[in-house]
């Protein structure tokens, strides 16, 4: 199982370097269903001004819309970078059984992190969470990514 968990992890690192091109910060995700890519996106929140534009919410609207439903109970989400409250909420709310994440997130994750939205009980789903996939790299263009911002006096 790591072996697939690390061939879509790398796919999802790709969407990663498609938002770093686009002035985003590089996180992605894909949806897989039955071992099929059916959803695929990263950030945008620049290119909509949209807040809640982050790569798990837009791929999790991709794969509800191809599905014809919001329950994604039979569909596994890849992210680069640990979900934040908001993303592990969409999570849940869309029964989303396993997640399998890249980086951790000490700043706001909340699959494990800081938070445990997607494995509280007092929820009425929970996902099984696998977190440190590809870790490295997928911390690695995040870092790069703030540190070129903070070379050129970017927040």
């Amino acid at each position: 199982m790591t072996h697939e968990h690390e061939r879509f992890m790398e796919l999802a690192l790709r969407e990663a370097m498609i938002a770093e091109e686009e002035g985003e910060v590089p996180v992605g995700a894909i949806v897989v269903q039955e071992g099929i890519i059916i959803a695929r996106d990263h950030n945008r929140r620049e290119a909509l001004q949209d807040p809640t534009a982050h790569a798990e919410l837009l791929a999790i609207t991709q794969a509800s819309s191809l599905l014809g439903t919001w329950r994604l109970d039979d569909c596994r989400l890849y992210v680069t970078l640990e979900p934040c409250p908001m993303c592990a909420g969409a999570i849940v709310q869309a029964r989303i059984p396993e997640i399998v994440y890249g980086a951790t997130d000490p700043k706001a994750g909340a699959c494990g992190t800081l938070y445990q939205i997607t494995n509280d009980p007092r929820l009425n789903h929970r996902a099984l969470t696998i977190g440190g996939i590809l870790a490295k790299p997928c911390g690695q263009i995040l870092s790069d990514f703030f540190a070129k911002q903070r070379a050129m006096g970017k927040k």
